[in-house]
């Protein structure tokens, strides 16, 4: 029998679900995408539906593979990114949710955080878990739906609930319920797991009020997992890798080993930094994660995120009418020398990493009568690399003792806007390489399941797979990219009234 050639990513995000196949090198064979609703019950709530989310992934998986032109048995195994802090609680024996998803975007939870922070919880927290007290996270959103909805928490303690983030869910989707199991890098994200450890930790259950009994059990992300059900793709495929989008970017990305950082521009932007075995806790507002793990000995990563990145493009189309399509940015942009003066801070749902700052709101500053939309266009832009530039400056300082990052490896829609990757590397004074293959978060998932059933020796195979696209290098004079850092900064203060 010919041995299987070819791997299956299930990339499931916020604002859709994709499938890839990928051969054995890492090439791209096919892919299939399909969007569903974005739900906003009130203002700062954001939840989906369950099924659209499962309905959605299974049809891109069966899309992907027709397409490909391929079955079941030519698959040698399956990998899930996901959209992380998302949500869900379901029936055990029906499988049926308790309600929609809470979306890692849902603020509801912020007045149950800030009670926990004024109660003294935040060091004891951070030191157990590497995160902050955020809305961002799942252990309050899990507490909001056990006290929510009717009768759950005693369902729950009688072990009829299941609590999980995406990968979870559709673990249990493709297996008929055989499988409630997730892995280190997506229970890292949940206020809930002691990363030190590696278990869930009784201290931050009881915080939250959390019955142990509603759980899955966490591995590696390269794992066996469990094996689809039969009727899904006409024969059972292996799921042999999951990991949270970011963490499987980093992978993808082949940093493997400490002091190598990628940044992801997407809906929202986020770095990741490798840290190898060696938890680093920062000073500076970052927050400490698991990183994708191929084995039981612990990875870790600095992680700094940005709630609003490539969403000020879409403001700028949808919001303010000022574009018709994302991609007519860069034109716009470029078609003036600079931003004019104008600062943008798209604060629209308050400033993550590193300012923390919940109660922020997007301003744009240095207006002139000689302002153009353009101008406020290419400050739009630019202000994506400024929320990157100040993530990649706080993990500087928190690796004040060493050589730092080198090179920026980046990848997401936005990282193919070349005046917004040269903005980059102009801001941060070294390398901006773009990778041959961007969709690096599907490509670490189908890393990690190829590792798990033998198609890859090890990492260092996965290595020599990476190649760069283009290389962005810095030409802006540092005492000029300085100053322009600091009016940003002084840009933020201006944003929390």
């Amino acid at each position: 029998m010919n041995r299987p050639r070819f791997l299956l990513a299930l990339d499931q995000g916020t604002s859709s679900s994709r499938s890839i196949v990928f051969d054995t090198r890492g090439r791209i064979v096919s892919v299939a995408q399909k969007e569903f609703r974005q739900i906003f019950p009130q203002p700062g709530w954001v939840e989906h539906d369950p099924q659209e989310i499962w309905a959605s992934q299974l049809a891109t998986a069966r899309e992907a593979l027709a397409k490909a032109g391929i079955g079941a048995a030519e698959v040698a195994a399956i990998g899930i990114t996901n959209q992380r802090e998302t949500t869900l609680v379901w029936n055990r024996r029906s499988g049926e949710a308790l309600g929609n998803a809470i979306v890692w975007q849902d603020r509801r939870t912020e007045p149950a955080c800030a009670a926990l922070r004024e109660r003294g919880c935040e060091t004891m927290v951070r030191d157990k878990t590497g995160l902050v007290i955020d809305a961002y996270f799942s252990g309050t959103k899990l507490k909001w739906i056990l006290d929510n909805a009717t009768g759950a928490r005693a369902a729950a303690r009688r072990g009829e609930l299941a609590f999980g983030t995406v990968d979870t869910w559709l673990a249990w989707q493709l297996t008929g319920g055989a499988v409630h199991a997730t892995d280190v890098s997506n229970a890292s994200r949940t206020l809930l797991f002691n990363i030190h450890r590696n278990e869930w930790d009784d201290e931050l259950l009881e915080l939250l009020d959390i019955p142990r009994e509603v759980l899955p059990t966490v591995h590696a992300s390269s794992h066996l997992y469990g094996h689809t059900q039969d009727g899904l793709f006409g024969a059972p495929i292996a799921i042999g890798g999951i990991a949270g989008d970011q963490q499987s970017a980093l992978f993808g990305q082949a940093c493997f080993s400490a002091g190598l950082a990628k940044n992801t521009y997407g809906t929202g932007c986020f770095m990741l930094m490798h840290t190898g075995e060696h938890c680093l806790a920062s000073s500076n507002g970052l927050i400490a994660t698991r990183a994708a793990q191929t084995s039981a000995t612990p990875q870790f990563a600095l992680e700094g995120s940005v709630f609003i990145g490539g969403a000020v493009v879409q403001w700028l189309r949808d919001g303010l009418k000022a574009i018709e399509g994302s991609a007519a940015i860069e034109n716009l942009a470029a078609s003036v020398p600079d931003s004019g003066g104008v600062i943008f801070v798209p604060a629209f749902t308050g400033l993550g990493a590193p300012y923390w700052k919940p109660d922020a709101r997007g301003a744009i500053l240095g207006l002139s009568r000689g302002t153009t939309v353009a101008h406020i266009a290419r400050a739009a832009l630019e202000s994506i690399a400024f929320q990157s530039a100040a993530l990649l400056q706080a993990m500087g300082r928190d690796l004040a003792d060493s050589a730092g990052v080198t090179e920026l490896r980046v990848d997401g829609g936005a990282c193919v806007n070349n005046l917004l990757m040269q903005f980059q590397a102009d801001l941060l004074g070294i390398p901006v390489v773009r990778p041959q293959v961007i969709e690096t978060t599907a490509l670490g998932a189908a890393y990690l399941a190829g590792l798990s059933c033998g198609i890859y020796a090890g990492i260092d195979e996965l290595a020599a797979h990476w190649q760069a696209e283009r290389t962005f290098h810095p030409t802006m004079p540092r005492e000029r990219a300085d100053a322009l850092m600091q009016r940003w900064e002084h840009a933020v203060a201006q944003t929390v009234l």
